[in-house]
């Protein structure tokens, strides 16, 4: 799967060999769809106001981080946000549970324990994102908005607000649907939503994007790591210079972290690893760290190796920085919708 994936942003036989696939693949999504918007398959209609945050290509984009950005600027105005996601591995398949800062990744997903310590509101996960906003609405009285996050396919759940996240280095790879492409739907999906954003400037032709939605740039930031025992440490990126230093990185575009590095200054060893790679001690051990050698990854990897990270383990926070107008733009829909 991992070798498919880095193939998909280029055009090569095996995936025109796939392609009768992915026709297939095409028509069934478009068939779900209209059976939903038909009101043949049901929707669930929430007692408060949805926010989506999703993609239309495999793999990640970036949408931890803003759905991050986006509670936290909810908040700032008024708003009581929570959060549902279907989780990852064994969190998706479970009941609906609240992930909390100390919760097993393996139970309720990476992205979910990060988003319960970096959100600062109430994180609930399920395969039905449907019961799992039920299940948190419950829980929390108080909350008066639902942030989904990775749900722009899931056409159970009814929304007021569709965000969609691109990878502006990557965009939409060879433009096509799985299994020969990225895609989990045809580009002019994006027609639809309220707002596009980018994960960095957008290298990828803008005549690939529909005209209709506003365009809005995302950058992510950070200069501080943290230890992983001992998360109270904190250090700058001198830290690192006279280290010999592996940079660890499980998620959609290891690229992204390891031109950030790049940025800040840090020379490393780079160890990419399929998204949502799920880490065990044997991984480091491979590496045959050295007695000073320093082991950098990103804050959804670290959730995944705290219980067997060394004191050389250091992970960098990073923040979503984004352009003006797209917070606005939420709320603008929000009160429509009320």
């Amino acid at each position: 799967m991992h070798w498919l994936e880095q193939n998909w942003y280029r055009v090569s036989a095996p995936h025109l060999a796939l392609w009768p696939l992915s026709l297939a693949f095409g028509a069934v999504a478009a068939s779900r769809r209209t059976l939903y918007r038909t009101g043949v398959l049901k929707t669930a209609r929430l007692p408060v106001p949805v926010v989506v945050v999703g993609n239309i290509t495999v793999g990640g984009t970036g949408k931890t981080p803003l759905v991050c950005w986006l509670a936290h600027f909810l908040r700032e105005h008024g708003h009581a946000p929570g959060i549902v996601s279907r989780g990852y591995a064994g969190g998706g398949a479970c009941n609906a549970r609240r992930a909390q800062a100390d919760s097993d990744p393996a139970r309720v997903g990476d992205e979910a324990v990060l988003l319960a310590r970096r959100a600062g509101c109430p994180v609930w996960v399920g395969a039905r994102r449907s019961a799992a906003a039920r299940a948190l609405l419950a829980a929390h009285a108080d909350c008066g908005v639902i942030i989904s996050d990775d749900g722009l396919q899931h056409y159970a759940l009814a929304r007021d607000v569709e965000i969609a996240v691109i990878d502006g280095e990557r965009g939409f790879g060879n433009g096509m649907l799985l299994p020969a492409g990225p895609l989990r739907e045809p580009a002019r999906r994006l027609a639809g939503v309220d707002a596009i954003v980018t994960n960095g400037a957008a290298l990828f032709p803008h005549e690939d994007l529909p005209p209709a939605p506003p365009l809005f740039e995302m950058r992510l930031v950070g200069s501080v790591f943290y230890n992983l025992l001992n998360p109270q440490q904190q250090v700058g990126p001198e830290h690192f210079l006279q280290r010999h230093v592996h940079a660890v990185a499980g998620i959609g575009n290891p690229h992204h972290f390891f031109g950030h590095l790049r940025e800040l200054g840090v020379s490393f060893t780079a160890h990419p690893y399929p998204d949502h790679h799920p880490f065990i001690a044997a991984d480091f051990t491979a590496l045959d760290l050295g007695a000073d050698d320093a082991v950098i990854m990103t804050e959804k990897d670290a959730v995944k190796c705290e219980r067997f990270c060394t004191e050389n383990f250091w992970a960098l926070r990073v923040d979503a920085e984004v352009e003006p107008g797209l917070g606005e733009r939420v709320l603008r829909k929000l009160e429509q919708n009320s």
